[in-house]
């Protein structure tokens, strides 16, 4: 009884590309749709002072 080795390159490689333009298309759908997300911007300016004593000189 011989073994009978059954390839076939093509349908892989047709298969990896789908797969490959599969994850690509629900990829840029989610940038797409992150996109169209309108985040609100900060109103006021945001300014904190550090006093001068927290600052240590590391020579």
């Amino acid at each position: 009884m011989q073994f009978i080795k059954k390839t076939s390159s093509r349908t892989n490689i047709l298969g990896l590309i789908f797969k490959l333009t599969l994850v690509l298309v629900v990829i840029l759908g989610i940038v797409f749709l992150l996109n169209k997300i309108d985040f609100p911007a900060p109103k006021k300016e945001i300014e904190k002072i550090i006093p001068n004593e927290n600052f240590k000189i590391v020579k």
